[in-house]
């Protein structure tokens, strides 16, 4: 199994970036899909998930500003960055497991993950 995710890139405050995710050999569909980030000396981080019941959730800090999709048909899923911020900088990941709502914010819930990829927003 593996997950890919693109995209990455360096950009100013206020940018838009678009993250892809795609995964082989697993199928999307039944797993809850997310995205996390760790920046340098800090600890991984939730993002945002859509799970595979429909519903999508998110961070504080990113509501209003990040939109996280899935097309299962692709087995891709995406994270729609805007209005990006300095603090938005980190290494990105993308995860898949199959976590119940209690544990969708803990990295250890997921079972696959992705290399990562590095997003680095100036002011």
């Amino acid at each position: 199994v593996q997950l890919v995710e693109s995209g990455g890139g360096a950009v100013q405050a206020g940018s838009s970036l678009r993250l892809s995710c795609t995964a082989s050999e697993l199928t999307f569909r039944g797993y809850t899909v997310a995205w996390f980030r760790q920046a340098p000396g800090k600890e991984r981080e939730f993002v945002a998930a859509f799970r595979a019941t429909g519903t999508t959730h998110y961070e504080d800090s990113v509501k209003g500003r990040f939109a996280i999709s899935r097309d299962n048909a692709k087995n891709t899923a995406y994270l729609q960055m805007n209005s990006l911020k300095p603090e938005d900088t980190a290494v990105y990941y993308c995860a898949a497991g199959r976590s119940i709502l209690s544990t969708m914010m803990t990295p250890s819930a997921y079972g696959y993950w992705g290399q990562g990829t590095q997003i680095t927003v100036s002011s």
